[in-house]
């Protein structure tokens, strides 16, 4: 089981206002926070954003290199992946693979590909149905 994971972001304003309704979404809720950082939990595992140092944002974060490629969140199903890709998009989100969606991941594999303000890919998974 995963404890918390911690990320460290560019601006944390930003990521307040983008995964405090992501999260929201998702049944986390806020469980720390102070002036540079915040996280949420779900009932066992919590996520912390903390503010980076100025002198680290010189090298902005890209997913290819050595590191955290994704965070992936279950969805509790396909409307709701449906429901939240329609949010994204209202929000001017950009959803990758938009040629593909929802099935980028393969035939059988149902779900949201996007960003957060950092670049940080985030994926959105629907249940497999059957299951």
């Amino acid at each position: 089981m995963l404890h918390h994971i911690e990320i460290y972001v560019s601006d944390l304003n930003k990521t307040i206002k983008f995964w405090d309704w992501l999260l929201t979404k998702l049944d986390y809720q806020v469980y720390q926070k102070w002036d540079k950082g915040i996280s949420w939990k779900d009932t066992s595992t919590y996520i912390v954003f903390v503010q980076a140092d100025e002198k680290y944002l010189d090298i902005p974060y890209h997913r290819s290199r050595v590191g955290l490629n994704h965070l992936a969140f279950c969805a509790k199903s396909r409307q709701h992946v449906d429901d939240i890709t329609l949010e994204l998009q209202e929000r001017g989100i950009n959803i990758l693979y938009s040629d593909r969606h929802p099935f980028a991941g393969g035939p059988s594999h149902y779900a949201l590909y996007f960003e957060d303000p950092d670049r940080i890919k985030v994926e959105l998974v629907a249940p497999v149905e059957g299951e």
